[in-house]
């Protein structure tokens, strides 16, 4: 039994050993004998040998031992000596291991390697004691005397430093020890957490809330991961969660208002600010503060977000990167960012994996994210055995080797440590780490659901479970850490809290929608921007070597400024150029922009002879010049639109843009648009200024590279087609100011260098969506001249015919020059796609349905283009024969 023993210290606590080390090293037909001071270090491969049997696994431990001592844990070390010194003279010598263990270990514990492969299962992590029947044979072993109320999830890791400084925390005996302070600490918390949920249960018990019972530990490990992070410097705190729990973290994390937020369940309530607003469980919030544990100033942002439940998280990355940005905060010293998940959708959905190949990309990380999942060990009505393929909820976190703290969310004191070596190991190493807090959902998935319709035996179970407070005051009574007066009394002031903002509440009858947004802007820079006439067709770095064809196109650029011309990448380089002459940041991100998709950018130039050495004349136009970044994105639309978008949201002024590869890619990236970019400032009010370049046009390149479509975000613009808007002052200004965003498709560089220093002039933000050329990148006849940015020219909405010649008729001549015209709209794009639906009851209006409109374009189709190119070919010439020839047209008058 001594031997067992021995062998449970590689169990201790549930911590994995040996065989993690072996699967975080190994791959394919060998092994690699691993020191775990040295972590994936050299050292004799062995000959194939899956540990999939406990003699192959213990043989190759023992090898390891042989090789040196120090190869594996003192717990093996210390068995295998044990074994050494027992075994009969001349034995102990033998290389292969199998007669020496044969009795000792291998007879008594047949699949003990598969135990010892998922250690971190033999924990008791489950407070409702299931989780080990969707595991089917992981149960705990049985040899094992000490069990903790948390597992990890390391050996995968392939630095040796940090694995050691997780096996430190895990390993050093006594290390979780609290305060009586600390305790009395955490279980106010869990007061405040518990009775805020028990508070608006029994004020509004019909009222959907998306309670946080069964994980009432969420508010103070949120507390401990802010307050250990505060202590280490940081003073900005961007976070993302989804509904659950979301109302009490707003009141006892950011400490909202507790009247603000008991107003939002006033159905009378009236909005004070334009807009449709949201659902009380979708808003967000940004306070300032003193973080009562460090007496440091602290700013704490928690983002709104829909229902869809993890599209928050690469928004809240991209704005954390560009407050550390804007602050030059290079290590993340000082901002970071917390994302709270469901298990359900961190294992469903395909943005938290987008999102976590992010954390670690140049232009893109935030040095370090925390990320908790509240694991209900459910989803809606949904069980794990059919809602993921995985054994936990958190194995998408092992894709960047993000350390895995899995902790019952029944034991406070356990979450809490986990929480504060999380925070340290974020101080420390900079990068992402997960804590699976494995809990459950006390009621069903909104407080009117009945879950017994769907899990009968998990809810009886949860039905006879002690509540987490109970549990915890009672030991802490027991440890005479607090008497029961104590504890009452700290629950009947936190009661009173509630109450008192109850009535206030009533009082309370307009809800400020200003007051749930997550962050401030500073007042807009109106100054006038003047255009530039002049930019880089050189490489400003001296014996920079560029290969052959981009000196090419260099020199055409040269050509283009001697001519006072420019093409659409000059006119976009103007665009950018200017702005940065201003102060103003510019960042570009996405697929390949830093070329471009059509090879027509070329704004990073590559040495050809030394490697990694890149030139960005961008950033070389001016002396005290803002940056300009542009950056290569990861291929994902729909993690990386939603990074610029929370960039954005961190400052008015900069120009931020994204651009798509193809403008069909951005469907991919449709929740981003659909929930976040359209309805923004409708439903928090948040004006937002990103640009989406989205390549546009029909020329036979097949459905997934032909149409961004433009149908899509003019069916969501809010401007009514039966209102004609009334042409006084500045009306153009204010028509953009009433819609959600602005759409546009330019025909000339100068009017796409317009329309981006328009972006940022405006006094207000809206999202810009601008469908680009592809073809006509390179068109000779689509050029402009500086003439067309000289002073007092600006953004033209419409480019009339002007005809042949210099003459250009005033709008009364024009009026009856098209008196008697028959109006009709053409398009490239099929009938039921494009812009005709949009315009055509717009056109109705204005000449007040006294004319029809002809419709010239392809048919309706199914696919937005075909990949067939005599097919498109002849799709073209019918329609364009028609347009310039409608006396042949024979279609019917719509």
């Amino acid at each position: 039994m001594s031997h067992f023993r021995a062998l449970a210290g590689v169990l201790r606590g549930g911590r994995v050993w040996g065989c993690q080390w072996l699967r975080g090293c190994g791959g394919g037909p060998s092994r690699r004998w691993v020191d775990p001071r040295r972590g994936c270090s050299s050292g004799s491969e062995s000959t194939p040998s899956a540990v999939t049997s406990s003699s192959s696994y213990v043989e190759e431990m023992y090898f390891a031992w042989l090789e040196d001592h120090k190869n594996v844990h003192e717990s093996w070390d210390a068995f295998f000596r044990n074994i050494q010194a027992s075994s009969p003279s001349g034995e102990a010598g033998e290389r292969r291991p199998s007669a020496l263990l044969q009795g000792r270990v291998l007879s008594h514990s047949p699949d003990m390697a598969q135990k010892v492969i998922r250690g971190h299962h033999v924990a008791q992590l489950d407070p409702l004691g299931i989780l080990q029947a969707d595991l089917d044979s992981f149960v705990p072993y049985d040899l094992i005397t000490t069990i903790d109320k948390l597992g990890v999830e390391f050996m995968f890791i392939n630095n040796v430093d940090q694995c050691q400084w997780i096996r430190q925390k895990i390993e050093t005996p006594g290390i979780m020890q609290f305060t009586n302070a600390e305790k009395r600490t955490l279980l106010a918390r869990l007061i405040r957490s518990t009775r805020f949920e028990d508070f608006l249960a029994r004020k509004w018990s019909s009222e959907k809330r998306f309670g946080l019972e069964g994980c009432e530990v969420l508010i103070p490990a949120l507390k401990t991961i802010i307050d250990k992070s505060s202590a280490a410097g940081i003073d900005s705190v961007i976070m993302g969660m989804p509904h659950r729990g979301r109302l009490n973290v707003l009141a006892n994390v950011i400490r909202k208002d507790l009247d603000q937020i008991f107003c939002q369940f006033d159905p009378k309530l009236e909005a004070a600010d334009e807009g449709s607003g949201d659902v009380k469980y979708h808003l967000g919030m940004y306070h300032e503060r003193i973080n009562r544990e460090t007496d440091k100033n602290i700013t704490l942002s928690l983002m709104a977000n829909p229902s869809h439940l993890e599209a928050v998280d690469p928004v809240v990355q991209g704005k954390a990167k560009a407050e550390q940005f804007y602050r030059g905060d290079t290590q993340g010293k000082k901002v970071m960012s917390i994302l709270i998940h469901g298990d359900a959708a961190f294992a469903g959905q395909g943005v938290v994996y987008e999102t976590f190949h992010l954390s670690e990309l140049p232009s893109y990380t935030t040095h370090g994210t925390i990320h908790v999942v509240v694991n209900n060990q459910i989803g809606f009505t949904t069980d794990p055995r059919v809602a993921r393929s995985s054994p936990y909820p958190t194995d998408v976190a092992r894709v960047v080797n993000a350390p895995i703290f899995h902790v019952n969310a029944d034991d406070p004191e356990a979450v809490i440590y986990v929480c504060r070596m999380a925070a340290e190991w974020r101080t420390t190493f900079n990068k992402d780490v997960v804590i699976d807090l494995v809990s459950y959902r006390r009621f069903g998935h909104n407080e009117m659901d009945e879950p017994m319709f769907t899990q009968p035996l998990m809810y009886k179970q949860i039905h006879r479970q002690e509540h987490v407070l109970k549990k915890y005051s009672d030991k802490l009574i027991v440890e005479g850490v607090v008497t029961l007066q104590e504890f009452e009394e700290e629950v009947a002031k936190y009661d009173k809290i509630c109450e008192e903002a109850y009535t206030s509440s009533k009082d309370e009858k307009i809800l400020h929608i200003r007051h749930w947004l997550d962050s401030p802007w500073p007042g807009l820079d109106e100054e006038v921007l003047q255009h530039i006439g002049q930019t880089a067709s050189s490489v400003p770095l001296e014996d920079f070597k560029i290969h052959p064809g981009v000196s090419r196109i260099l020199r055409g650029r040269a050509d283009l400024v001697k001519n006072r011309q420019m093409d659409w990448a000059l006119g976009e380089y103007m665009a950018f150029g200017s702005l940065l002459k201003d102060d103003i940041h510019v960042r570009l991100s996405g697929q390949d922009v830093e070329r471009g998709t059509f090879s027509h950018r070329h704004h990073v130039l590559h040495d050809q002879e030394v490697d990694k050495r890149i030139c960005v004349p961008m950033n070389h136009l001016w002396a005290n010049q803002a940056p300009y970044t542009v950056c290569n994105s990861s291929l994902s639309e729909y993690g990386v639109l939603g990074f610029e978008l929370g960039f954005a949201m961190a400052s008015p002024n900069a120009l931020i843009l994204w651009e798509a590869q193809f403008g069909d890619f951005h469907n991919t990236a449709q929740c981003i648009i659909d929930q976040f970019i359209s309805p923004g400032q409708a439903k928090w009010v948040r004006n937002n200024g990103i640009v989406l370049l989205l390549p546009h046009g029909m020329e036979g390149m097949g459905p997934e590279h032909s149409s961004a479509r433009p149908e899509r975000f003019l069916q969501m613009s809010k401007d009514d087609p039966d209102h004609f808007p009334e042409f006084s002052g500045d009306f153009e200004v204010q028509q953009l100011n009433d819609c959600n965003w602005i759409v546009v498709n330019c025909s000339t560089p100068a009017n796409y260098c317009h329309v981006l220093r328009r972006q940022i002039l405006l006094p207000f933000r809206k999202p810009l969506i601008i469908f680009t050329p592809k073809s006509l990148l390179r068109h000779p006849d689509a050029r402009s001249s500086f003439d067309d940015l000289a002073k007092g020219t600006k953004f033209k909405r419409l480019i009339p015919d002007e005809g042949i010649g210099k003459s250009k008729p005033s709008p009364e001549q024009k009026a009856e020059k098209y008196a008697n015209a028959e109006l009709v709209w053409c398009q490239e794009e099929h009938k039921n796609m494009g812009y005709y639906d949009y315009v055509r009851p717009r056109f109705l209006t204005v000449v007040a349905n006294k004319k029809s409109i002809w419709y010239v374009g392809r048919d309706p189709a199914a696919a937005p283009a075909t990949g067939n190119k005599s097919t498109h070919l002849n799709e073209l010439k019918r329609f364009m024969d028609t347009a310039f020839n409608l006396s042949t047209f024979q279609g019917k008058d719509l």
